[in-house]
C-alpha cells in the first residue's frame, strides 16, 4: 500500500502539468480561431446554382375559371339554352329548360381550328332501338370531317369504334363511363386541327377527350376523316371550319356548349 501511494505521488506532478498544458492550449487565440473556422465551414452550404433555360417566354394571359358550371372568361359561348343565334340550321330545335333537343344537324356560324370544347348531352330517357339506333348523334369538327361519337352506350352493345366517345370508325374509347339514358353527360374535348402544306398533310388532327371527367382518348392522331362508308383519308382544307352537331333522327338534348380557341406558347431560344 505504501508503494502504491509513493508511485501515485510521483505521477501527480506529471498529470497536473499535462492538464495545465491542455487548458492553456485550448484557451490560446489560435485554438479559438481554428475552432470558429471549423464551425463556419460546417455551416456553409454548397452554393446552389439554379438552372435557366434561357428561353424567353411571353407572359401567359390571365383566364378566370368559371363557377357553378359557367364557362371561363375567354370562352366563346355557343349555346346557353336561350337561343340558337350562334348556329345555322337550328330552326326546328326545341328549346326548353335551358336545353335544346336536336331536330336537325346544326353548324356554327363561326369557324374554328384548335379548340377546347365543352358540351353536355343527354340521350332520350325512354329507350328505343338498339346499337347505333339508340341516342345517336355526333360532334363533327371541321364541318363534320372528324367525328367524336355521341350515343347511348349504357348497356347497349355495338361495334367498339362506333360507341360513345369513339373517334368514329377509327378508335374506341379507352373505357366506357356512360351514364344511364336521360342523365346529363359531359364532354371535354381538345381538338387540334390538321395542317396542310403544298396540298399535302403536314400535321394530322389530334384528339384528347374526357367523358364525364374520365379520359377516353389520349392525344390520338387521326389517320384521316371519319366517314361511315369508306376508309379514312385526308384531303386539304382550311385551317378553320365550322363545328357541327350531327343528327341521325334521335332527340338527343344538348346544353352548356362553349369553346376556347388556343395557341401554343412560343419561346425565343437564346442566341449562341
Amino acid at each position: 500500500m505504501n508503494k502504491f501511494r509513493t508511485s501515485l505521488l510521483m505521477l501527480l506532478p506529471g498529470i497536473a502539468f499535462s492538464a495545465l498544458v491542455f487548458v492553456l492550449w485550448n484557451a490560446a487565440p489560435w485554438a479559438t480561431q481554428s475552432s470558429d473556422a471549423q464551425k463556419k465551414e460546417k455551416k456553409k452550404p454548397a452554393p446552389v446554382i439554379p438552372y435557366e433555360s434561357g428561353i424567353a417566354w411571353a407572359e401567359p394571359k390571365v383566364v378566370t375559371p368559371g363557377t357553378d358550371n359557367s364557362p371561363p372568361s375567354d370562352a366563346i359561348v355557343l349555346f346557353d339554352g336561350k337561343n340558337m343565334d350562334a348556329w345555322t340550321g337550328g330552326e326546328k330545335w326545341i328549346l326548353e329548360e335551358g336545353a335544346g333537343t336536336a331536330k336537325s344537324a346544326v353548324s356554327t356560324k363561326q369557324a374554328f381550328g384548335d379548340v377546347q370544347l365543352h358540351l353536355e348531352f343527354a340521350t332520350p330517357k325512354e329507350v328505343k332501338g338498339k346499337g347505333q339506333g339508340r341516342g345517336n348523334n355526333g360532334i363533327g369538327f371541321m364541318n363534320a370531317k372528324y367525328e367524336v361519337q355521341v350515343l347511348d352506350s349504357y348497356d347497349n352493345p355495338t361495334y367498339f369504334d362506333g360507341m360513345v366517345a369513339s373517334l368514329y370508325k377509327q378508335r374506341p374509347p379507352m373505357v366506357n363511363p356512360s351514364r344511364k339514358p336521360g342523365e346529363w353527360q359531359t364532354y371535354d374535348i381538345i381538338f387540334e386541327a390538321p395542317r396542310f402544306q403544298d396540298g399535302k398533310l403536314a400535321k394530322p388532327a389530334i384528339v384528347t377527350a374526357f367523358l364525364n371527367g374520365i379520359l377516353v382518348q389520349n392525344h390520338v392522331e387521326l389517320i384521316g376523316d371519319t366517314p361511315y362508308d369508306r376508309a379514312p383519308a385526308y384531303k386539304p382544307h382550311a385551317e378553320k371550319l365550322p363545328l357541327t352537331l350531327m343528327y341521325h333522327g334521335d332527340p338527343v338534348r344538348f346544353r352548356n356548349i362553349w369553346v376556347r380557341e388556343f395557341k401554343e406558347l412560343e419561346g425565343k431560344m437564346p442566341k449562341k
